[in-house]
C-alpha cells in the first residue's frame, strides 16, 4: 500500500513552486492571495518568479524548490503554480528518500502529471491529478473544489468519483478490475518511455488525457504507449477529455476512441472530466481504485490522506 501524505486542514502552509514553464508575477501573486482569503499560509520556492526562456530557471533550481518544500516541516501541500514543458528535467535532482520521509500533499495536472507518477513509483507517495495554483481563483467550478478537497481534506472511503450532473460517463469495454490508479496527460508519458522514468502500468489501472492536439497526433502517442506494451500491461484504461483537440483527416477523438481503444478489449471508462477541461475531477496517482464498466463507477476503494 502505498504511502498517504498527511491531511490538509485549515491554516496549514501550502508550498508554492514552478517546476517547468514561468508564470506571470502578477498571476501567482493573485492566486496566491485567493489561497491566503481562504485561511492558508503561503511559501513561496525561491525560484517560482524566475524564468529561463521556456522554462521557470534551471532544472536543478526548479528541483531545489521541491525538495525544500519536502523538507520544510512547516509545510503540508506542495502546489506547483502550472504545468507546461519541463517537468522532467527537474527528476535527475530528486532525492527520493528524503521525500519518503517527508511526505507531502503534491497536487497538479499537466506536464505535472509526469512528477505525480514519478513520486509515486519512487517515493511510494500517492499524489493527486487535481488543481494547479492557476485554479486557485473565483471562477473555477465549485466541481472543481469539491473534488480537490473531499481528496486531500477528508477521510472518505470509499469514495466515487463522479462527472458534473449532465456530463455522463461512458463505458466502452466491460469489466470490473481493483488496482492502483496511474497516468495523466498522455504526452508527459511519451516524453520519460525509454529513460528511467517510464510510467510503470503492470497491474495498473490507467487514466490519460490530452489536451490542443490534432487527433492524428493523438493516435501517434497512443500507438506509442502500444508498441512499449503500457497497454498490454495495464488491468484498465479510463479515458479523460481531449480538451481543444481538432478533427484530422475527418476522424475526431470519438473515432479514436471506438477505432483504437475498444479493441484492446480491456475494460475502459471514458468522458472522465479531468485537467485541462473546465472541469476536473481529484484522482489519486497510486491509490487503489476499483473500475467498473458493467455500472459506469470509479471508485477510491482507500482514504487517500492521512490523520
Amino acid at each position: 500500500m502505498a504511502t498517504r501524505p498527511p491531511i490538509l486542514q485549515p491554516g496549514d502552509t501550502i508550498g508554492i513552486v514552478t517546476l517547468g514553464s514561468p508564470l506571470d508575477a502578477s498571476v501567482i501573486d493573485a492566486r496566491v492571495q485567493t489561497l491566503q482569503g481562504m485561511g492558508f499560509q503561503v511559501v513561496l520556492g525561491e525560484h517560482v518568479y524566475a524564468q529561463n526562456g521556456f522554462l521557470a530557471g534551471t532544472d536543478q533550481e526548479r528541483a531545489s524548490d521541491l525538495m525544500n518544500m519536502f523538507r520544510n516541516e512547516q509545510v503540508k501541500m506542495i502546489l506547483p503554480s502550472r504545468g507546461g514543458v519541463g517537468v522532467a528535467g527537474v527528476f535527475p535532482y530528486l532525492d527520493f528518500d528524503t521525500i519518503r520521509r517527508h511526505p507531502k500533499i503534491v497536487t497538479g495536472y499537466s506536464d505535472i502529471t509526469g512528477l505525480l507518477n514519478v513520486l509515486y513509483q519512487y517515493a511510494d507517495l500517492i499524489t493527486f491529478q487535481s488543481l494547479l495554483l492557476i485554479d486557485f481563483q473565483l471562477a473555477t467550478p465549485a466541481y472543481n473544489f469539491d473534488q480537490f478537497f473531499a481528496a486531500v481534506s477528508t477521510f472518505i472511503s470509499p469514495r466515487s468519483i463522479q462527472n458534473p450532473p449532465g456530463v455522463p460517463l461512458m463505458s466502452r469495454v466491460p469489466g470490473n478490475v481493483t488496482g492502483p490508479l496511474v497516468g495523466g496527460n498522455l504526452l508527459s508519458f511519451i516524453d520519460t518511455l525509454g529513460t528511467p522514468f517510464e510510467i510503470d502500468t503492470r497491474d495498473k489501472i490507467l487514466v490519460l488525457e490530452e489536451t490542443h492536439e490534432p487527433i492524428n497526433k493523438v493516435y501517434r502517442h497512443l500507438n506509442h504507449l502500444k508498441l512499449a506494451g503500457k497497454f498490454d500491461d495495464c488491468i484498465g484504461v479510463i479515458m479523460g477529455e481531449c480538451t481543444g483537440c481538432q478533427v484530422a483527416y475527418g476522424k475526431s477523438y470519438e473515432d479514436l476512441i471506438n477505432e483504437f481503444l475498444v479493441p484492446l478489449g480491456k475494460p475502459l471508462l471514458t468522458h472522465l472530466t479531468t485537467a485541462h477541461g473546465t472541469y476536473k475531477a481529484a484522482l489519486p496517482i497510486g491509490a487503489r481504485v476499483n473500475l467498473n464498466t458493467y455500472n459506469n463507477t470509479l471508485t477510491v476503494l482507500e482514504p487517500t490522506v492521512s490523520g
